[in-house]
């Protein structure tokens, strides 16, 4: 695509546009499409003749009120999703920290956050994450969001409110130390589940360990929420050894700022990512995305037959991650 000079100048804000974008919708696709719109909106203003000061203001408001906006359009098919929903995971490998988008992934957009964030409204969400999570101050914020200082002082409040009653335990460990730690945990986690070692990997799970798994109805997933260390182990170890069932392959990574790992099938598609949410050297939550669509990001992915599709959409309890 052919930008202007003065858009392809801006490019270098592209990091904070993209996180904000995937903080408000989840979804890695959504995002860039979001950004790129923005862009387009740029070049169009100034080939219009519009005079824009400040391009860093002119193209965060645009993120932020598309953000919005898609948001209200997605709801009806977020209630309507086929089993637990979780964000569309945003993936590197271990060996290296990755582009200066992902910086703000660690802390504050775990999939465990964007998964809270999905109890507030399109506004709410987007003046909560803008103040807490990229440090706006009101003034901005409000004219991000088109609403009055006074305004968004109370949606911050009550979004806040809402948010910090069910937030997960995090780690209060410095981020060097967890990134080594969850390096560590992560091999180990995938050697004892693909092994078959239940008792290696009983000792990294905290006792009420949660699996959450998201299909879609497009992929094998478990029904609902999974909780207990023996239980969440034995099915982990069923979903990863046997790997001409599932995936053939599986590979450390950073998923969402933390420890997790990329499943593979034997001809190299991908089949899921599984985010670790890691405290105090055990994991305390397991996040398993399954669901294709939410893969394609990632490399090829398997084809549903239409056949398995419905059948997958009438089972309960699913059997996999």
């Amino acid at each position: 695509m052919a930008w202007s000079t003065d858009t392809a100048s801006a490019v270098e804000y592209r990091p904070l546009l993209f996180s904000i974008a995937y903080g408000m919708t989840g979804s890695v696709g959504d995002a860039e499409d979001i950004v790129q719109e923005a862009f387009l909106g740029l070049t169009r203003a100034r080939r219009a003749g519009t005079t824009i000061g400040n391009r860093k203001a002119y193209l965060t408001t645009a993120v932020t009120r598309l953000g919005i906006n898609h948001l209200r359009s997605a709801r009806v098919r977020r209630e309507t999703y086929v089993g637990d929903w979780l964000p569309e995971p945003v993936v590197l490998p271990v060996e290296r920290p990755g582009p200066a988008e992902q910086a703000e992934l660690a802390d504050s957009l775990s999939m465990a956050f964007l998964v809270l964030l999905e109890a507030l409204s399109p506004v709410e969400r987007a003046v909560f994450m803008l103040r807490e999570v990229f440090g706006y101050g009101y003034p901005d914020v409000a004219r991000l969001v088109g609403k009055t200082e006074v305004n968004c002082r109370q949606i911050f409040a009550r979004a806040r409110q809402r948010v910090t009653a069910g937030a997960p335990v995090s780690d209060s460990a410095p981020a060097p130390q967890r990134r080594a730690e969850g390096e560590r945990l992560v091999r180990r986690f995938l050697a004892a589940a693909s092994g078959g070692d239940l008792d290696a990997l009983l000792d990294l799970l905290a006792p009420d360990v949660v699996l959450y798994g998201d299909g879609g109805g497009k992929a094998k997933a478990i029904g609902q929420p999974l909780v207990g260390r023996r239980r969440v182990a034995r099915l982990l170890i069923g979903g990863l050894r046997q790997g001409g069932r599932f995936a053939a392959a599986s590979r450390p990574a950073w998923v969402n700022g933390g420890p997790g790992v990329v499943l593979y099938a034997a001809g190299g598609q991908v089949v899921g990512v599984v985010a670790l949410d890691v405290v105090d050297g055990v994991v305390r939550a397991i996040r398993s995305v399954v669901n294709p669509d939410k893969l394609r990001h990632l490399g090829p992915v398997p084809a549903v037959a239409p056949a398995e599709r419905r059948r997958l959409r009438r089972r309960k309890t699913p059997d996999v991650l």
